[in-house]
């Protein structure tokens, strides 16, 4: 675990919800006290988080043992209408350095494989 500085100002571009998802993509076996230390969240929050992320399709919990291993749904797509045409993959891939998750796009929307 990195040590993480407060972050400057009142805000940050990403939210509490990306930065569960990101940390569970980057681990998908931490436990949600690593995810809590990670983002610097209580346990509490991170738990409705990831309750949030699973009931929306963002993300599904698997139990392994004792353990829980979290899968993510690359293909989900972001909520904000904004955004809403694009899906999670490339700021999964932005973040966890996996080009692998990642959509290529055309310039006029359409995928690429």
């Amino acid at each position: 675990m990195a040590d993480a500085a407060p972050p400057r100002g009142s805000w940050t571009f990403l939210t509490s919800h990306a930065r569960v998802l990101l940390a569970l993509a980057k681990d998908p076996e931490a436990r949600l006290r690593e995810v809590a230390s990670t983002c610097v969240l209580t346990e509490r929050s991170v738990q409705s988080i990831v309750a949030d992320l699973e009931k929306e399709g963002y993300l599904t919990r698997v139990r392994e043992g004792r353990r829980n291993h979290y899968r993510i749904t690359p293909g989900a797509k972001f909520r904000h209408p904004a955004e809403a045409d694009r899906d999670i993959a490339g700021l999964l891939a932005l973040f966890t350095d996996d080009p692998s998750t990642a959509t290529t796009r055309t310039p006029h929307g359409g995928e690429l494989s």
